[in-house]
């Protein structure tokens, strides 16, 4: 039976991981917000400041679920897989690099006009190697991303899955990350639909 060992919440200004906010910034603007996160938590990656905010975004919120409750030394690179979904696709980033093109085309914006960039910067950070896949729905389709992930886990295809939803579009941004594998720790929950709708709507809650 898959369990969910680790989450992660991102909304509003606000970051959840595990059912208790670790940070709260005043700022309304998403890029200070991103930034000031990047502080807070001192990840020490320059890079960050590279990538596109749907990178950012995903990247942070795998950084944060992923520090203190996930030892990969268990599993080779190959059997670690990231399965994410969203509903603006790379479009934030689009009209970014859209806006460049009545001068000179950004290179640096150019290089994430796709959405699964951001798997690519989660993997080359924290060496996932495995099963990889980025689908676009219009809402969070819990019932898919459930059973898509208990599929890779059964199938051996990967032995801990990353996966959730990541999705941003000007100032409005929606991030829900969560470990899976086979084996439980402290605190872990059963990986099914229900327990993933309650992750996503924790924010909500004002938990």
């Amino acid at each position: 039976m898959p369990y969910i060992n680790s989450w992660c919440r991102i909304r509003n200004h606000r970051i959840a991981v595990n059912d208790q906010t670790v940070w709260t910034a005043e700022e309304t603007d998403l890029a200070a917000f991103l930034s000031g996160a990047y502080r807070h938590f001192d990840i020490g990656y320059p890079k960050f400041y590279k990538m596109d905010r749907l990178s950012q975004l995903g990247f942070l919120a795998a950084e944060l679920l992923l520090k203190d409750r996930f030892d990969k030394e268990k599993y080779p690179a190959e059997a670690l897989g990231l399965v994410l979904a969203n509903a603006h696709s790379s479009l934030d980033t689009d009209a970014r690099y859209q806006q460049t093109l009545a001068g000179i085309p950004s290179p640096a914006l150019f290089v994430y006009t796709l959405p699964n960039i951001v798997i690519g910067e989660i993997c080359i950070r924290h060496q996932f190697k495995g099963e990889q896949a980025f689908f676009i729905f219009e809402t969070f389709d819990i019932p898919f991303l459930n059973d898509y992930i208990d599929q890779v886990l059964e199938s051996g295809a990967a032995q801990a899955v990353l996966g959730g939803w990541v999705d941003v579009l000007q100032e409005d941004y929606d991030v829900c990350l969560y470990l899976v594998e086979h084996q439980p720790q402290p605190g872990s929950i059963i990986h099914n639909q229900q327990n993933i709708r309650d992750i996503y709507g924790s924010l909500d809650t004002g938990s």
